[in-house]
């Protein structure tokens, strides 16, 4: 057994995969990971097999079934949070994943390069897309003001980077969100974060009580 799979196993989840350089950021997250004492997993990992299949209905729900596979393997996640596709919401199904990993309570982390919170990134985006701006609806007695779209939809999850159902399971599940303009800057703070917190928990159970 190699050193790497006698570490945590990290799921690294996010919209990465969709991205053309996903392999390079993948060997260097798992770089990063390794110095953390960390065996980074991406889902690339063990779905050679997906690459000569032909794209349709049973190949993406294939890669579904394998992902999750993955995640049921590892003992915690690093996730991914950046805006997706110019919107100001994440990856639908990294969300997902957050919410799986939850469920199985095992520790994660997250990070992003755009550390505007939620209702700024919903702004730029009615703005540059839909060329309208929110608007604030007055309070009633004793509320908040709040910001509806351009469809009168809730601006929602005040004072977070994305949905509170994101951020907050992240968070519950004992991690951080980093934030920084390099990529790999806001993942090696993660990463740090991740081991810390799993290595503090173990150090926690091994300490006798007094």
């Amino acid at each position: 057994m190699t050193e790497t799979l006698e570490y945590p196993k990290v799921y690294l989840g996010g919209d990465l995969v969709f991205r053309k350089n996903a392999q390079q950021l993948f060997q260097a997250f798992k770089e990063i990971c390794l110095a953390a004492r960390l065996h980074g997993v991406s889902p690339f990992d063990g779905q050679e097999e997906v690459e000569v299949l032909p794209p349709g209905k049973e190949t993406s729900l294939l890669i579904a079934q394998l992902d999750r596979g993955l995640m049921d393997r590892c003992d915690a996640a690093l996730f991914c949070i950046d805006p997706f596709r110019r919107s100001a919401d994440m990856d639908p199904g990294t969300a997902v994943e957050i919410g799986y990993m939850a469920a199985q309570n095992k520790p994660m982390a997250g990070y992003t390069v755009d550390g505007r919170f939620y209702h700024e990134k919903v702004r730029s985006y009615f703005e540059r897309a839909w060329q309208t701006s929110l608007t604030e609806e007055a309070p009633h007695t004793g509320s908040r003001v709040r910001w509806l779209d351009a469809d009168q939809i809730i601006v929602h999850s005040e004072g977070l980077l994305q949905n509170a159902m994101v951020e907050g399971f992240i968070r519950q599940a004992g991690g951080d969100i980093a934030v920084a303009e390099n990529i790999l800057t806001a993942f090696r703070t993660a990463a740090t974060q991740l081991a810390d917190l799993i290595y503090g928990a173990v150090g926690a159970k091994e300490t006798p009580h007094e």
